[in-house]
């Protein structure tokens, strides 16, 4: 049997953005529900956070989320399965209100918000909402007991990866999951995998961090425990770099940038001899209507060495890593490092 596994889709992020909305529809509209109809698969387990703030949801999102996503997998008669992420719920120490429960019919959806295990074809499979201090001891006890060897849901692991090199530092140890032979989790956006332990990672770019960082979702199969990564060709993020060195005005204005439409666009200065060519190739850009553009210079010397120039046009994380690894030795740099990389990833799900 195989089983699409999809998480963290945070309908309703980035503040509710119309753009991120219709990015993230059109990901399920010509990614998801094609794949899953040319693949004849009729079961999905979403794990975790499929909306994104925690205390309430726009009415917008909401339509969008049903229409594009809940009523689609009723009317193809997909049996969908979702384990409660945090971000589904509004306290830190309980799951008893959640945004499942709250919106959709349990006939309907098959939602999870404490540990249960369910049998898949003949495959049992624990499935794991979100491990907070009301349900720890039972989220212990569901692991200890259960006779399933896979388990899947939204957990948080210290030693796996939150994002490109950011390591997760706080949570569950990996020895405690030594008894299964897979556990497959959301939370982190990025996908890594270690031993026995895969995060599958977000469908699609929400934030820089997530740039040319491959996004999609996965198909399991049961029998032969093979994984699947069904890729999204889709970007929100791009780059241009900048420098008219050795090229002519038409390598500027007669490039398609019909992509850019909608996402949000970095443009780098790296080497400009003729502005007024920079200009044009701007006016071209904005044809296009991208949501968002910014235009940077390649580098910016912020005086911590004559060598140590630091590439604007790199995420905010790496040029934050970059300046901390150039600061005096007498500094305990991993600790500042860490501790600035789980700021940032807090910063960025902030809700306003």
């Amino acid at each position: 049997m195989k089983i699409a596994l999809i998480t963290d889709t945070h309908w309703g992020a980035r503040n509710d953005s119309a753009v991120f909305l219709d990015y993230f529809t059109r990901f399920h509209d010509e990614v998801f529900f094609p794949y899953l109809e040319e693949n004849d698969i009729k079961t999905v387990i979403h794990l975790g956070d499929i909306v994104d703030r925690r205390k309430y949801i726009n009415y917008v999102t909401l339509r969008r989320l049903k229409d594009k996503f809940i009523t689609p997998i009723i009317e193809r008669g997909i049996d969908l399965h979702v384990t409660v992420g945090n971000h589904d719920v509004p306290y830190k120490n309980t799951n008893e209100i959640n945004s499942m429960k709250e919106l959709f019919d349990q006939h309907q959806v098959h939602f999870y918000d404490s540990p249960s295990t369910q049998t898949f074809d003949g495959t049992d499979i624990l499935l794991m909402p979100w491990i907070n201090n009301s349900n720890y001891p039972a989220a212990l006890e569901a692991m200890k007991q259960t006779s399933a060897t896979l388990m899947m849901g939204h957990l948080e692991i210290a030693g796996m990866f939150m994002m490109r090199g950011m390591t997760n530092e706080h949570g569950m140890d990996m020895d405690m999951f030594k008894k299964f032979e897979m556990v497959f989790s959301g939370h982190f956006h990025h996908r890594n995998f270690n031993e026995n332990i895969y995060y599958l990672g977000c469908p699609y770019e929400i934030t820089w961090s997530d740039y040319k960082d491959p996004k999609g979702f996965h198909v399991f199969d049961t029998e032969t425990r093979e994984l699947e990564f069904v890729q999204n060709p889709f970007a929100m993020f791009h780059k241009i770099y900048y420098h008219d060195e050795g090229k002519s005005l038409a390598d500027f204005t007669e490039r398609d940038y019909s992509e850019f439409a909608n996402t949000y666009v970095k443009v780098v200065k790296q080497n400009v001899n003729n502005p007024y060519w920079f200009d044009l190739m701007l006016d071209e850009i904005y044809k296009a209507e991208p949501a968002n553009i910014q235009i940077v210079e390649d580098v910016v010397n912020l005086s911590i060495d004559d060598d140590d120039l630091i590439d604007e046009a790199e995420d905010t994380i790496t040029i934050l890593s970059k300046y901390i690894d150039a600061m005096s030795e007498d500094i305990p740099k991993k600790r500042l490092d860490n501790l600035m990389r789980t700021l940032y990833n807090e910063a960025i799900h902030l809700e306003v």
